[in-house]
């Protein structure tokens, strides 16, 4: 318990199932949480992470607040479906801009708050980016960026002094809106979802709070040796 005492964490997609669930994570263990999203909460600061202008604006808005920050997640994100030949532009660029490019600039923006006391950065991939995936293009495409990403801004950081660790997290079917989404689009959603859940070896959908669980403790300092990691949380999917 307490594990994050002491720790300002800035956290995107704070209205989503996964970010409300972290968010509860960190006050119960002590820490503090600056939430943002788009469509959140009143007490949640408005931030289009496609938005470098937002995103500037937040640091300085940090700078003159706190000072200095001790943790990242990127939660923010959008589902989608569609293979190469029914996917459009437009999509593919949105798609990519949320998922990758907000995760870029999160973690350019907010790597300088945390060079004061060191920190971690938290990115929320998938297992589809890690696995391939039929009609998730874009989502599969935008994840294996983060991936990749991570392991990059990884290295960066542990050059630095006090040393900031990145990590990903890569989760399978999570229960909550995202996945509700994908099974929703077709004709006969419970039937999918039946199919979905076979898919994974323990035989079920993960929990937001599973996924909260796992971003707790690379946050704290227990998990001060690992970084530049993509940890699955499937279910056993990705150990077939």
């Amino acid at each position: 318990m307490n594990c994050l005492a002491g720790k300002v964490i800035v956290l995107t997609g704070a209205a989503g199932d996964i970010g409300a669930a972290v968010v509860s994570a960190i006050h119960r263990e002590g820490g503090r949480s600056v939430t943002t999203d788009l469509a959140g909460k009143p007490a949640d600061r408005a931030l289009d992470v496609t938005s470098e202008s937002d995103w500037q604006a937040l640091k300085s808005s940090l700078e003159q607040t706190e000072g200095a920050i001790d943790g990242l997640v990127n939660c923010a994100g959008v589902g989608s479906s569609g293979d190469i030949d029914t996917i459009d532009y437009a999509h593919w660029r949105h798609v990519m801009a949320v998922n990758l490019d907000g995760t870029f600039l999160g973690c350019k923006s907010m790597l300088p708050l945390m060079r004061q006391r060191g920190g971690s950065i938290v990115n929320l991939a998938s297992i589809f980016g890690l696995v391939g995936r039929a009609g998730m293009l874009a989502y599969t495409a935008s994840k294996g960026g983060v991936v990749q990403l991570t392991r990059s801004v990884a290295l960066y950081g542990a050059s630095l002094k006090p040393q900031v660790c990145c990590n990903a997290i890569c989760p399978a079917f999570i229960e909550g809106q995202m996945t509700a989404g994908f099974s929703e689009t077709t004709s006969r959603p419970e039937l999918v979802r039946q199919v979905m859940a076979r898919e994974i070896p323990l035989g079920r959908f993960g929990l937001a709070d599973e996924v909260a669980a796992l971003a707790v403790y690379l946050l704290s300092d227990e998990s001060r040796f690992v970084t530049g990691a993509e940890i699955p949380l499937d279910g056993g999917y990705t150990a077939r």
